[in-house]
């Protein structure tokens, strides 16, 4: 097999004309090409511009590499050429400041897959829909690599295409490890689209590119390091032992691990005591959740979980125990990494990019650690708060 990775890209383009228009790229899979994955977007958002890269292999026409097999050292020689050649394409097309969305498609998803992990900073977003990974191809694939990167995974129960413990080891990385917010589709169906997943995928790119242009991005993949204050030295540790499962569905529920129901109540009793803090039921969470507000709300969205009732976090009940707050966005990401939570999955879609499910504690130790994390969020939405009222006192 060998990388055409020379020859000038092929590329077939629908929807907007406009140079600066966000750009979705589709990236078809073996047996496909550019053509055919291009009729996709006719079932996507009106407004960016759509483009189908031709993959630059000579294979089936797609980027089948590592759809469906283990990764060796000259298959992996290739990818780094395939993206080496896809990067070139993109940034002549897409220079900074034009949003770029992945959306591959079987091996497409594997080949979007590697450029997410190489580089996440470069883009807004990815959807891999009935793919992989491309694990052990010499790519990093650390605790928080995916930050701040809003991503769309789409998986057939009856998938029989891509090994199943692929599919597992995408499914499961993408919605824990890497630090993604990560909205997660799955069907009892096999290796193909279906009418519910274009639905939700288009849905998803519409929120994720409506919220770019109202509140910008941020930076995605490895933060640089984040100061806790709350802290005894500054530093947030790593939490021990796996971690929780966390449901992948609306609403976001800690189904493992769960805190004990007196820790929970301690918990409770201690952000009572912060400054300003009042309690009553959460505006935003199931029923039976405990919201933490400050008087007078804001603004700033980015601070609060419901900014016009200033909730800036809630307590789930006592079958979960975890936390859903609000933080900025580096301590957001370093909770995630360091395991101690993930990202909602609307963060940066729907909601603020520091919208965050903080585990509940399981000790004593744990219990201090969560606390001092309460009281971040706190401090972040008081000084957002004050932040309001100078601003309204100054207009």
């Amino acid at each position: 097999m060998t990388t055409a990775t020379s020859a000038p890209p092929v590329v077939a383009w629908h929807g907007s004309t406009d140079p600066t228009a966000p750009l979705v790229v589709l990236l078809h899979g073996r047996g496909s090409d550019e053509h055919e994955i291009l009729g996709l977007a006719g079932h996507l958002p009106d407004g960016p511009s759509y483009a189908a890269v031709r993959a630059p292999i000579a294979e089936g026409g797609g980027y089948a590499w590592f759809a469906n097999r283990g990764i060796g050292r000259p298959v992996a020689e290739s990818l780094r050429r395939g993206m080496d050649w896809f990067r070139g394409w993109l940034d002549g097309v897409a220079p900074a400041g034009r949003p770029v969305v992945l959306v591959g498609f079987s091996g497409g998803a594997a080949f979007a897959g590697g450029l997410v992990l190489d580089d996440p900073a470069r883009l807004a977003g990815a959807a891999l829909l009935y793919g992989t990974m491309p694990f052990d191809a010499g790519l990093p694939t650390e605790p928080g690599r995916l930050a701040h990167l809003p991503v769309f995974v789409a998986q057939g129960d009856g998938d029989h295409v891509i090994p199943r413990e692929l599919l597992d080891r995408t499914w499961s990385y993408l919605l824990s490890e890497s630090g993604a917010p990560t909205v997660a589709h799955r069907h009892p169906g096999g290796h193909q689209l279906t009418a519910a997943t274009v639905h939700h995928l288009g849905d998803w790119i519409a929120h994720r590119l409506v919220h770019l242009a109202e509140a910008g991005a941020v930076p995605a993949g490895p933060q640089p390091p984040t100061s806790w204050p709350t802290l005894p030295g500054g530093e947030l540790p790593v939490r021990t032992g796996p971690r929780p499962v966390v449901s992948w569905t609306i609403p976001q529920q800690q189904e493992s691990q769960n805190a004990p129901a007196h820790l929970q109540e301690r918990l409770l009793d201690e952000v009572r005591r912060l400054p300003g803090v009042d309690v009553g039921p959460s505006h935003i969470s199931v029923p039976g959740a405990r919201a933490f507000t400050l008087a007078g709300g804001s603004a700033d969205g980015s601070a609060f979980l419901v900014p016009e009732v200033g909730e800036f976090a809630h307590l789930h009940p006592s079958y979960d125990g975890s936390l859903h707050l609000a933080l900025p966005a580096g301590p957001a990401a370093d909770v995630a990494a360091k395991g101690w939570g993930r990202p909602h999955m609307w963060a940066g879609t729907r909601l603020s990019p520091g919208f965050v499910m903080v585990h509940g504690p399981r000790d004593e130790e744990e219990l201090a650690v969560v606390l001092a994390v309460v009281e971040a969020s706190h401090a972040h939405a008081h000084a957002s708060g004050q932040s309001s009222v100078a601003e309204t006192s100054s207009g």
